[in-house]
């Protein structure tokens, strides 16, 4: 019996690990840091709403052996090329963020170089080697045992903190107010707990799962693998906000916007609450989970491109896998390289633009996952429907706020 429950993680496991990067590093630590408890109220709303279309993900691959893409095409090449060039637009964008942010860890891990362009492109470039030599599987498995090991400490951490602490503290929910506060809760809400166009990815790999296992996996067995790591990507944002609050808000201090500053602060939240003899233990945690996300975004985005690539243009012109990984590190690069000016900065833009793109994605798995091209014993119940519904709402009512707050 427990060997066939861990046979069916396995996707799921892999988005817990795109998820939990930067979301739950930088951006729910500085949620608590900045506003308490106060942001509770988003990160827990945003993790309702975005539920059914990651969901879909998953439930649409195992329905019909499919990835999403091959599903955006059934809706129109037009859907398929929008997708095309929104994701071409905005990659480079995100592998920049989730890189300088694991360069940063790296710096203060090894501390022999501040150098973060150059950390970048030594991550990327040793993220390719794994790729190329057939051990992500190898990374992927150690991810797993990473991901817990930062859980347990993050636990333990927030429980001390919670011991320690002589402060008062207030569960009120705050709205944010003003250009930089709505910018932020955006940026927040963006990559909580992932983009949107990860459900894409999530496909490609159960699709992909069933082609190594040769064994085809029932929807229901799909959405369990899907919600493991859902909620542990839930139950982990929940804990940095907490920590965050719990060592940082009202203190006076506040995260910098310089990578390895951010980093040492990060560490830190750990330190002195489990003691300094937990740093070089927590901060191997953190870059290896972020590493992961790293080698996770720079896999997954070029096998979209390369698999959208496919449908559009057929035979007649091949972009193939490594076209995409090649480009997408020289275009990482060169944003680090010359566009950067600083991590907190470009982390914004990209948790944005994700969350302003998060209604196209939303809308096109709804059509298709209760649409003609899954079979209705597959569709959604009539309660998720309602929930999508109302998520999709939730997304473009947040994103006119926040246009209209600029």
């Amino acid at each position: 019996m427990k060997k066939s429950l861990l046979s069916l993680l396995g996707p799921g496991l892999l988005f817990a690990g795109a998820a939990i990067g930067v979301s739950h590093l930088v951006q729910s630590t500085r949620a608590g840091a900045d506003f308490g408890f106060g942001l509770l109220w988003a990160l827990l709303l945003v993790h309702v709403f975005k539920y059914p279309f990651f969901q879909f993900g998953p439930r649409y691959a195992a329905a019909t052996g499919e990835t999403l893409l091959d599903g955006y095409k059934k809706l129109g090449k037009g859907v398929l090329i929008s997708y095309y060039i929104l994701n071409f637009a905005t990659m480079f964008t995100i592998q920049a963020a989730v890189t300088i942010v694991t360069a940063s860890l790296a710096a203060n891990l090894f501390g022999f170089s501040h150098d973060l362009v150059a950390w970048s492109l030594a991550i990327m470039l040793v993220s390719i080697l794994f790729l190329g030599i057939g051990k992500y599987t190898f990374l992927d498995n150690l991810m797993k045992y990473i991901i817990a090991i930062l859980t347990v400490s993050t636990i333990v951490a927030v429980a001390i903190a919670l011991f320690k602490t002589e402060k008062g503290f207030s569960f009120q929910q705050i709205i944010p107010s003003g250009t930089a506060q709505v910018t932020f809760l955006i940026a927040f809400l963006g990559w909580m707990p992932a983009p949107l166009d990860i459900s894409i990815w999530h496909s490609l790999w159960s699709v992909e799962k069933d082609k190594i296992t040769f064994e085809k996996i029932k929807p229901k067995q799909a959405i369990f693998d899907f919600n493991v790591g859902y909620i542990g990507a839930l139950f982990l944002g929940v804990c940095f906000v907490m920590l965050g609050a719990l060592v940082m808000y009202q203190s006076g201090e506040s995260f910098s916007s310089k990578g390895a500053t951010f980093a040492s602060q990060l560490i830190n939240l750990y330190t002195e609450n489990l003691g300094e003899f937990s740093g070089i233990f927590i901060g191997a945690a953190a870059f290896t989970t972020m590493f992961s996300t790293t080698i996770t975004t720079l896999d997954a985005s070029p096998r979209a491109m390369e698999k959208s690539s496919s449908l559009l243009f057929s035979k007649k012109i091949k972009l193939n896998y490594w076209f995409w990984i090649i480009l997408l590190t020289i275009g990482t690069y060169i944003i680090l390289r010359y566009f950067l000016i600083d991590m907190v900065f470009l982390v914004r833009i990209a948790t944005v633009l994700s969350f302003l793109t998060a209604p196209f994605y939303a809308i096109l798995n709804y059509i298709l996952i209760t649409g003609k091209h899954t079979s209705e014993k597959h569709r959604p119940e009539i309660g998720l429907r309602i929930l999508s519904l109302v998520g999709i709402a939730f997304l473009i009512g947040f994103s006119i706020w926040f246009l209209l707050s600029l």
